[in-house]
């Protein structure tokens, strides 16, 4: 699922470049196609992530699948741009829904929040993976004379499939359900809760920077945005070059290598320490990335993904795990919406810098930037002070039966 989701979300940067020459629409204008797939699913974290605690993890994945089905196979009719963009809005709206459901099943299966830690890196690996597909499939189909909403509907199949299997296996049952179901007046409180909002603003900054790589540094590493061919020739030799072409997909794989690495790591080292040093070597790509141009970014941007793999699913877990699995649903939708937010803002505002300093991709990595470093301060701030050690240890205790302060 969360593949099949990743397939589609982040072959954004690739789809933008078809997207640009077949409407002939401006980078700001382009940019939508990220920024409303992310307001719907913003809009549907905060608004509707309530549903898989009032309803059920099962009806709301399928609720969420089927949606999402749908919105894939209009694109084989959609001619316009608007209609376009409308149907990436619909489809971010799904993913809210199955997401949330999703997550929260997570919850469900895990017998503490170390192992709860684990299982998020194991999904958000295969979503790594679907982060990989993608944008090969894209430009693969392109290469072959395929329409790139074909990708859609490959993924519209996938999920198709997902619901078939979604109704065949048995769920555990949900204490969201059976206890006290959390409505939507709950979940909007969760807004005012400090550990919702501290993880959700983490997340935000995380997805911001995260998110900046993949839908613009194609643009940034191209060594002449008014060329028409061999874009590419400032690099020194043919590798760096290939490097250049391929560094989405390098980014990711990295990213997908790295979370798998995860499961194991968050297991045997301390989270707070690992985010800390992680988020560090993040800014250093992206401010020594910046300051040397191209000529390093190519080598540094795409290596922020191993630094990158493990930071969002342990904002996810140890978030959700602050509280009782009755809310998991919608903390959840809370965290999703901080993400969604992220990761619309974060490249649109880019898009616009970029589009006022005369279209050079470098500007709106100046934001980016800024972006990992109001990371690593936060980060940095949480492995000093701590502020939810006691929290998860109480929760570990009560929704685990695990005492973790004597287990350490």
């Amino acid at each position: 699922m969360f593949m099949m989701f990743a397939m589609t979300s982040d072959s954004v940067g690739e789809i933008i470049k078809e997207v640009k020459i077949e409407f002939a629409v401006t980078n700001t204008q382009a940019s939508l196609m990220h920024s409303l797939f992310m307001i719907g699913i913003a809009f549907s974290g905060l608004f509707l992530g309530f549903l898989a605690d009032k309803f059920g993890r099962k009806k709301t994945l399928i609720l969420g699948l089927a949606l999402f089905a749908i919105s894939c196979y209009l694109f084989m009719v959609g001619s316009t741009f608007s209609f376009i963009l409308s149907l990436v809005t619909l489809s971010g709206l799904a993913v809210g829904v199955f997401k949330t459901a999703a997550l929260a099943l997570i919850g469900d299966i895990s017998r503490s929040t170390k192992e709860h830690t684990g299982t998020m890196n194991g999904a958000e690996a295969f979503f790594g993976v679907g982060a990989i597909i993608g944008p090969i499939l894209v430009a693969w189909l392109i290469v072959q004379g395929v329409h790139w909403t074909w990708l859609y509907v490959i993924a519209g199949g996938l999920c198709t499939v997902l619901i078939c299997m979604a109704l065949m296996v048995e769920y555990p049952e949900s204490k969201a359900v059976k206890e006290k179901p959390t409505s939507l007046v709950d979940s909007l409180k969760l807004l005012k809760d400090p550990y919702a909002l501290g993880f959700s603003i983490g997340a935000f900054l995380y997805v911001a920077a995260e998110s900046a790589i993949y839908v613009w540094m194609p643009s940034y590493l191209i060594c002449d945005a008014n060329a028409a061919s061999d874009i590419y020739s400032c690099y020194a030799n043919e590798s760096t070059q290939t490097l250049a072409i391929y560094a989405v997909s390098v980014f990711f794989a990295l990213r997908a290598v790295g979370r798998f690495v995860g499961i194991w790591m968050m297991q045997h080292y301390e989270w707070t320490k690992v985010l800390l040093l992680f988020s560090f070597m993040i800014m250093l790509c992206f401010v020594v990335g910046l300051l040397s141009g191209p000529s390093l970014a190519v080598f540094l941007f795409p290596l922020s993904g191993i630094f990158m793999s493990v930071i969002y699913p342990t904002f996810n877990s140890k978030g959700i795990s602050c509280f009782e699995k009755r809310q998991h649903g919608s903390v959840a939708g809370v965290i999703l919406f901080f993400t969604a937010a992220g990761a619309a803002a974060g490249p649109f505002i880019m898009g616009v810098v970029s589009d006022a300093y005369g279209g050079d991709a470098k500007y709106g990595f100046v934001v980016a930037t800024g972006f990992s470093i109001l990371l690593f301060l936060g980060l940095l701030y949480n492995a000093i002070a701590q502020p939810t050690r006691e929290r998860l240890a109480m929760i570990e205790k009560r929704e685990y039966g695990v005492d973790s302060t004597t287990a350490s």
